[in-house]
C-alpha cells in the first residue's frame, strides 16, 4: 500500500515506513546523576499499614492548618489582586523583612536587602550551585552527606570529595589540608542536626572552619533546616556569624519544618555580589517564588507567634525522639550503635560487623516497617551497615509498633 503525502500524492511504502532517527541524546549530566534512592524508598512505603521511619517529613497533624488557611484568607482580602500577580524576584518586601528579623534575633545582623526569597531552601541550593559551580570545580561535603546535596553538585559537574568527619562533623585540620591541596570552590555544610547524621558541629570548630576559608579562600554553603528543632543542649550560633564567614557564606533557611513543607518556602543569605548573581540564576529558573504563598506566610509571621508553635512542635518531636531511642536496643542486631541527636529529626544507627542495612530492608519492608540505608548518603566508598531513622513523623505508640516489627525483621 502507499501513504499519501502532504499534497495528497502517494509515497513509496518504503519511505512511509522508515525508520525516524533518533532525537539527540541527553546532556551527559543528566545521564550520570541517579534518582534519589529515598524517594524511591517512599513510594514503596506508601501502601497502607507501613510504619515508615524511612522520610525526612514533618507530622501533618501537628501543622497549624487553621492559622495557615486564616492566613491566605487575609493575603486575598488585602488584595486578591496583588496575591495573584507576578512579584519580583527577591521576595515580597514584608517576608524578606520577616526573614530578616528572625535571623537577627538568632544573633545574625540581616537586613531585608539580605535575604532573597527561594521556593524552598533546595532551590536556594541550586542557584548556588549554578552561579558558583563550574564543571570540574572541587566541592567538599561532609560524609556522609543530605543526598539531594550530592544530586544537585553532580549535575553542576562538580568533582565532589568528602571532608573527614567524626561523630561531631567536620575535622577542622583535615578540612584545611584538603583546601590547601585541591583548591575547591566551596564546602557545603549542615552543621545544625545534620542530615542524615544528626550531628551537631562545636562552635569551635566552626569558629576554626571559618577562619580556614578566610586564610586560604573557599566560599562556604550553610544549610540550616532544621536548627529550629533543639530539644536540649545550648544554641549554636551559625557558621555564617563567625569571624572570616561574613563575606563568603551562603546561609540557607526554610520554612517546611517549622510552618509547612507544602508552602515550598525558603530563604537564602549571602553577600551582595552572591546574592545578585544568585537572583539572576532564579529568574531563569522560575521568575520568581509564587506571591501567594509569600504574602501567606508573611502575613502568618506579622499575626501568628511562630516561636509559640515551634516550641508545640519541638515538644511533639522531643517525645518521639526519645521513644525511638528507648525502643532501638530491642529493634537492632546486638552489638549495633546509635547518637542522641540534640535536634532535628533523624538518628543514625550503626549495625554490627557482617550486617548490611539495605539487606535488612529488604526483610524488614516484608514486615510493613522501613527505613533508609545510610549507603546512598556517602561520597565515595560507602558504610553499608548504616541506617538513618526518621523519628518525627509517627506518634510514640506508631514508633513503638513500628521498631517491634523491625525486631522482627532483624531476628530479635
Amino acid at each position: 500500500m502507499r501513504a499519501p503525502d502532504s499534497r495528497g500524492a502517494p509515497v513509496p511504502a518504503a519511505a512511509a515506513t522508515a525508520v525516524a532517527s533518533p532525537p539527540p541524546a541527553f546532556a551527559a549530566r543528566a545521564a550520570s546523576v541517579g534518582a534519589s534512592p529515598v524517594r524511591e524508598i517512599l513510594a514503596l512505603t506508601e501502601r497502607p499499614g507501613v510504619i515508615s521511619f524511612a522520610g525526612g517529613l514533618p507530622a501533618p497533624e501537628l501543622f497549624d492548618s487553621e492559622g495557615l488557611r486564616a492566613s491566605y484568607d487575609a493575603a486575598f482580602a488585602a488584595s486578591a489582586q496583588r496575591a495573584l500577580q507576578y512579584s519580583t524576584t527577591e521576595g515580597v518586601p514584608e517576608l524578606r523583612a520577616a526573614v530578616a528579623g528572625r535571623a537577627t534575633a538568632r544573633g545574625l545582623a540581616t537586613g531585608p536587602d539580605d535575604v532573597l526569597v527561594t521556593s524552598g531552601s533546595q532551590q536556594a541550593l541550586t542557584l548556588i550551585a549554578a552561579t558558583l559551580v563550574e564543571p570540574g570545580d572541587v566541592v567538599l561535603v561532609e560524609n556522609p552527606t543530605y543526598l539531594a546535596a550530592l544530586q544537585c553538585f553532580g549535575l553542576a559537574g562538580a568533582r565532589v570529595i568528602p571532608v573527614p568527619c567524626d561523630e561531631q562533623g567536620i575535622l577542622p585540620d583535615a578540612l584545611a589540608d584538603i583546601v590547601a591541596r585541591e583548591r575547591p570552590k566551596l564546602l557545603y555544610t549542615i552543621p545544625t542536626f545534620q542530615n542524615p547524621t544528626g550531628r551537631t558541629l562545636p562552635a569551635a570548630r566552626r569558629a576554626a572552619i571559618a577562619q580556614t576559608a578566610a586564610r586560604l579562600g573557599l566560599w562556604l554553603l550553610e544549610d540550616d533546616p532544621y536548627g529550629d528543632l533543639r530539644y536540649e543542649g545550648d544554641h549554636v550560633p551559625w557558621l555564617a556569624a563567625h569571624p572570616g564567614a561574613e563575606d563568603r557564606t551562603a546561609l540557607l533557611g526554610s520554612f517546611s519544618k517549622v510552618m509547612a513543607p507544602g508552602l515550598r518556602l525558603g530563604w537564602l543569605r549571602a553577600p551582595a555580589a552572591l546574592r545578585r548573581a544568585a537572583v539572576i540564576a532564579k529568574q531563569a529558573a522560575d521568575l520568581h517564588t509564587s506571591t501567594v504563598d509569600q504574602l501567606a506566610a508573611a502575613h502568618y509571621l506579622a499575626s501568628r507567634d511562630l516561636d509559640a508553635h515551634v516550641t508545640s512542635v519541638r515538644a511533639a518531636y522531643r517525645v518521639r525522639r526519645d521513644a525511638l531511642l528507648t525502643g532501638l536496643p530491642d529493634a537492632l542486631p546486638a552489638g549495633s550503635e546509635w547518637n542522641r541527636p540534640e535536634g532535628g529529626m533523624f538518628v543514625w544507627a550503626r549495625l554490627p560487623e557482617g550486617h548490611d542495612a539495605t539487606a535488612l530492608l529488604t526483610t524488614a519492608l516484608t514486615h510493613d516497617v522501613a527505613f533508609v540505608p545510610g549507603s546512598p548518603f556517602f561520597t565515595g566508598t560507602p558504610d553499608p551497615r548504616t541506617l538513618r531513622l526518621s523519628f518525627t513523623t509517627h506518634t510514640p505508640e506508631e514508633i513503638g509498633e513500628g521498631l517491634r516489627r523491625l525486631g522482627a525483621a532483624a531476628g530479635r
